[in-house]
């Protein structure tokens, strides 16, 4: 009998780490995948199509939705973002461990429609490190930052609606504590599929 992999749902504010939390949880997982999310967002340097981001016209990415491509869409920072179905069905079919890395939009429909998946949101330490974060990126100019800190107060209130909550003020410990979440929730759905 061929065991489904989960499907798990991580947010955090902008700055918060989600994306390197997700590198280090690769490097001790083999059984974990990013689903490669669409966007009309531009590409950063180093980003490439089918890896990073399927990087979409507006009217391209609208199409997506009309013929009912995307688990989920939102528009963040006046971009679109969507989960295409495709490649996150066929990983959980694959027995992977698909994270989607979303926003809080994104992740309560995602809750609403699959309730079989799992949600994380990652916290920061503080507003104030978050903050020295986000400029520390040297990506951001000061009101792209003010626009991200007024989002991310925003999106922490939303934290109680996931079923975990990591805060990720220790790297190490963060990936460890993501790990076993990951591991207790596969012994629970193996679990319950034996019986």
């Amino acid at each position: 009998m061929n065991k489904k992999g989960l499907l798990v749902i991580l947010s955090a504010p902008s700055g918060c780490g989600k994306d390197t939390v997700f590198q280090e949880l690769r490097k001790v997982r083999n059984d974990v995948v990013e689903s490669v999310s669409a966007t009309t967002r531009a590409p950063r340097d180093g980003e490439e199509e089918g890896i990073n981001y399927y990087f979409k016209s507006e009217s391209d990415f609208q199409l997506m939705v009309v013929n009912d491509e995307l688990l989920e869409y939102a528009k963040y920072n006046n971009c679109y973002y969507g989960t295409p179905i495709a490649g996150v069905e066929k990983a959980i079919n694959e027995g992977k461990v698909c994270f989607l890395i979303i926003d809080v939009q994104g992740a309560q429909r995602i809750m609403s429609q699959r309730p079989d998946s799992i949600s994380i949101f990652l916290l920061p330490p503080s507003l104030e490190i978050l903050r020295s974060r986000l400029e520390n990126r040297c990506t951001n100019d000061e009101d792209d930052i003010n626009r991200r800190m007024a989002i991310a107060e925003k999106e922490i209130h939303m934290a109680s609606s996931y079923k975990y909550r990591v805060v990720n003020d220790d790297l190490n410990e963060c990936v460890e504590k993501i790990n076993e979440i990951i591991n207790v929730e596969l012994l629970t759905k193996n679990s319950k599929e034996i019986i």
